[in-house]
């Protein structure tokens, strides 16, 4: 079963997805990470230049090298990605086709919506029956 962590109370989910998705790529992970346009824009900017030392390739799910590319960026509604091992979420919506990666991590920031929506996604997995794990950030 698909293991779902929630790490709420980030005041900054664009920087704290790039040091997931550091943590996971160095790990050799495939990562696809969910995100709404404007902050697709931001988190491909930031892969580019999040560390001085390495370099986390990237494309958008829709790229020709998606498939062979180690981390997708992909909108919340996107059916077809190339990769099931992580997906981070970035987005308000439940992202499509969760249950087929071995582990989904939820970012929760500091803003009111983006909280009533965390809950309401953790509220979805809960009453499916997945165990969750709960991170709060100080």
């Amino acid at each position: 079963m698909t293991r779902i962590d929630f790490h709420s109370n980030v005041s900054n989910k664009i920087a704290y997805a790039c040091r997931l998705a550091h943590k996971a790529y160095s790990s050799q992970n495939r990562i696809v990470i969910v995100a709404n346009d404007p902050d697709l824009t931001m988190l491909d900017r930031m892969l580019w230049t999040f560390t001085e030392l390495d370099f986390l390739p990237h494309v958008t799910a829709d790229n020709p090298l998606a498939a062979q590319t180690p981390i997708v960026l992909a909108k919340s509604n996107n059916t077809s990605l190339p990769h099931n091992q992580v997906l981070i979420n970035l987005s308000a919506d439940t992202p499509a086709h969760f249950a087929s990666f071995e582990r989904v991590i939820e970012i929760i920031s500091t803003i009111d919506t983006e909280i009533a929506a965390g809950r309401s996604r953790y509220s979805f997995y809960k009453e499916r029956g997945y165990a969750l794990n709960h991170f709060v950030r100080n």
